[in-house]
Formats: C-alpha cells, structure tokens, sequence
C-alpha cells in the first residue's frame, strides 16, 4: 500500500519535511542553526506547552512576531500572562460544544444534505473540494459573512496564500507579505465589524459584542479565527477518510459511528497533525531535555515528530497521556477552538460513513501548501455485494 500520508508531506515540503524526520532520529531536542530549538518528544513538549512562563508566543521567536503584524496584539494567537487569560475566560463560551454542534447542524444543513444525496446516487465527490465549502460556509458563519459557494472557496483559497508564505526558517512575514495577508484578511475585519455592531447573536462577532469585548478585539478574533479555523479542518477530512479507506477501517467506523468515530478522528489527528509544528518564544534561560536555551531562542515544538512516534494508524490502540491532543496545545493554550473543530468534523464524516461502502476513485497530493493535504480526493459509494 502507497503511504498517502508521506506523500502528502512530500509534495508540501519537499526539503522541509525530510530534514524534520531526520531531526527526530537525533534525539527529543536538538538545537538546529536556522531553526531553533527543535522538540521531537511529547511529554518534553507537553511540558513546555505547560510553562507559559519561560516559553511564551509574545517577544522574539514567538508566533506573535509572525502574525501581530497582520492580525494587531490583541488575539489569541500572541497574548500571555493576565492578558490571556482574561480573554481567554471572556471567549471561552462562545465555543462551547453545545454551541457549535447547533451550529455545524444549521450552516450545514444544506451543503451536508447535498453530499449525501450525491453519494447515495453514486455520484463522485471531490471531498477535498466539498471540504474547502464546508470549512468556509462555517467561519463565514463564525465572522458573520453570507455567501455564495464560490465566494467560500475564494474565502478558503486567500487563507492558503497567507499560510503558504511561513515555512520553517520563517521568523517574520516581509513587508510585502504582509500586504498580502492584509488584502485577504482586511474584508474580513470590515465584515467582523458589520457583525459586531449589528450584536446578532447568530454570530461569534456579535456574541463577543455582548462579552463586552471591543470592535479590535473582534476583528483581530476574526482573522485568527480565519486563519486557524479552515483549513486545519478542511484538510483533516479528506485525509481521515482516506486513512479509513487504506487502512480497511471505514465500515467497521460505519458499523458503529456512535462507539468509532471519535476514536476514529483523535487517532486520524495523531497521525495527519493539525498543526505539524507549533512556536515559542524564549523568555528565560533554562534547559529542554538537556539543551540550553536563553531569551531570544526559538523553540520549534515538532508535533508531527511526537505524533509519528507513536507508529502507524490504529484504531485499537490507546493515546498516552502525554500525547494527548497535543495537536490541539496544551493546558491553558489548548486550542480554544477544538469543539467547533470536531463537531465540523463530526458531521461531514457522518455523512460519508452513512454512505459506506465507499471508496476513493481518484487522488492526487497538493503542492505549495503549508498543511499537506489533497489537492483531489474523489470517493464513490460502492454497490454492495
């Protein structure tokens, strides 16, 4: 069987993701001129995630000096200390699993209805295409825009073009690609900005409005919002069917959704890694697994090293403790947006596992992404026997 998942890495980072694997066989933390230093272990990356003291994402080498440019210092991407955790409690509600899956259920009510009737007919579906739909119908829902199917692709197609300018030497955007990153994500801010003033209740900007929480605040939510929160799900979807599908697990998932399927998703997560690396600043001189490390370091958390030690996709085997969701962050960094994350993921697998049998016809590997992932996925229901 062709290893999908390499594949995918491959074509998305040719050089990069060689020299990361090979990182990993150097021990849990090696210091790498040009990149920092690298954590290949996950209890030692729990346990920086965890010190928020000395590893932080605001100074230099943090992901603050990445995106404060673009998204202003008042998200959640680049606040520590007192000022976290205040907005962090203020956000907290506006995530939670009750919300979202209400959520997921209305916006996708139509676009899920329309997978399903395509795949009980033997339609093909490009799941990769109906994913970038989906991720899109929803943040759109989340910041308060209304649209066109089309216009969510071009939504989903302007936040690729931002994430395709970091790589794993970058430290900072250049002045040029800033521009860049504000021509996509400054729309979207004036749309936040409708929502917030307008205090619907239906979306997350006019929500935050009630929290007390201020127009900047809320239009910086909504270009970290964008950014984290479509195509982390949009690629993970393809990717975990396909993992089902080569793996022989998809109808046994199908047989038993309610008892498999968040199993199913937490173990595709491990093995796929939302978030194949995550950043932090250095703060404070102290050590990572025996290494060194002084302010102004950048520590580079290699999760898909943490993840892929773990072996190859499995079902039936348990997550230790410290590997956790460790894709998601950690403690008071775990990423505030997880339930929506699932509960998206949730219902569009449903709908392809109500499907089952089903099988991919057609797939090829993405180039020039950030996050590896499809560029074509095409699957069909199969005649049963």
């Amino acid at each position: 069987m062709i290893d999908w998942e390499r594949r995918l890495y491959l074509a998305a980072h040719p050089l990069a993701y060689p020299l990361l694997r090979g990182l990993a066989r150097r021990g849990p933390v090696v210091r790498v001129p040009g990149v920092g230093v690298v954590v290949n272990d996950a209890a030692t990356a729990r346990q920086v995630l965890m010190d928020r003291e000395t590893f932080r994402k605001d100074g230099p080498g943090s992901p603050g000096d990445l995106w404060t440019p673009v998204l202003g210092p008042s998200v959640l991407l680049n606040m520590e200390g007192e000022e976290h955790r205040a907005m962090r409690a203020r956000l907290a509600e506006l995530f939670t699993p009750a919300y979202t899956e209400a959520l997921c259920a209305e916006v996708l009510a139509g676009p899920l209805a329309r997978l399903a009737d395509r795949l009980e007919r033997g339609a093909v579906v490009d799941l990769v295409d109906t994913m970038r739909t989906m991720a899109g119908t929803v943040i759109g829902r989340v910041i308060g825009l209304e649209a066109e199917e089309r216009d969510y692709r071009a939504l989903f197609e302007g936040g690729e073009r931002i994430t395709a300018m970091v790589s794993l030497r970058t430290r900072r955007l250049s002045d040029a690609q800033i521009a860049v990153a504000r021509e996509v994500l400054d729309p979207l801010g004036d749309i936040a900005a409708k929502a917030y003033a307008a205090g619907d209740d239906r979306t997350v900007m006019g929500r935050m409005r009630s929290l007390g929480l201020s127009e900047e605040e809320a239009r910086g939510a909504a270009g970290a919002f964008f950014l984290t929160g479509t195509e982390t799900v949009a690629t993970l979807v393809p990717r975990m069917i396909a993992l089902l599908c080569d793996t022989g697990t998809l109808d046994r998932v199908a047989a038993d959704p309610d008892g498999l399927l968040d199993r199913a998703i937490d173990e595709a997560m491990r093995v796929v890694t939302p978030t194949p690396v995550m950043l932090r600043g250095v703060r404070a001189r102290a050590e990572i697994g025996g290494v060194a490390v002084r302010p102004g370091d950048r520590v580079l958390i290699a999760t898909h090293n943490c993840c892929a030690a773990h072996g190859p996709f499995d079902l039936d085997r348990p997550h230790p403790p410290e590997l956790r969701r460790l894709w998601f962050g950690a403690g008071p960094r775990f990423c505030i947006g997880y339930p929506l994350a699932m509960a998206e993921t949730r219902a569009v697998a449903r709908t392809v596992l109500a499907a089952a049998p089903v099988r991919i016809t057609r797939r090829t590997a993405a180039r020039g992404v950030l996050l590896p992932t499809y560029k074509r996925m095409v699957i069909r229901k199969e005649a049963r026997a």
